[in-house]
């Protein structure tokens, strides 16, 4: 019963949000840990497909949480949701926040929460660059952590068809 609501609601809102006027977007981050290590171990890097209505954005990414050597199964696979707000723009400049919840796959600390914020400069209609920085907490049956990181993104927005 509990996953048949769920499964109602999110539908719902799926559909309530596919009627507002938005765009669809795709954007590629590269980011590095603060933390110590090597640049297979402080580097992560994601894929974000989503979808923006005015200030409010949604997006499903795909990532790796490093880069490095794996003996057996690879811990660093993950997907997350993200939800992002352009809290204030001054000119081609906007300040985003943005939070998220993922599962890593085959990892001890398989949750992952995330919150970011960054400054956004948009270079066109359909291309803007994103320097931002942030934390990410994982956390598993038995142990938990964060690392922090700043990084680059690129985002590039399919535009709205004009209406005849």
């Amino acid at each position: 019963m509990k996953i048949k609501s769920i499964f109602v609601l999110a539908s719902l809102l799926f559909i309530s949000l596919n009627k507002a006027d938005a765009q669809f977007y795709v954007s590629a981050m590269p980011a590095f840990y603060t933390s110590a290590g090597n640049i297979g171990d402080r580097l992560t890097m994601d894929i974000e497909f989503g979808k923006q209505w005015d200030v409010f954005s949604l997006g499903v990414e795909l990532g790796k949480t490093n880069f490095s050597k794996h003996e057996n199964v690879d811990t660093t696979l993950y997907t997350e949701i993200h939800a992002n707000l352009n809290v204030f723009q001054q000119g081609k400049f906007t300040n985003t926040i943005t939070i998220g919840s993922g599962y890593i796959f085959n990892a001890m600390e398989n949750i992952m929460f995330e919150a970011t914020t960054g400054i956004e400069y948009s270079i066109s209609n359909q291309l803007h660059a994103n320097v931002f920085f942030g934390t990410y907490y994982f956390s598993g049956k038995s142990t938990a952590s964060n690392n922090n990181f700043f990084g680059i993104s690129l985002v590039h927005f399919f535009q709205k068809k004009k209406k005849v």
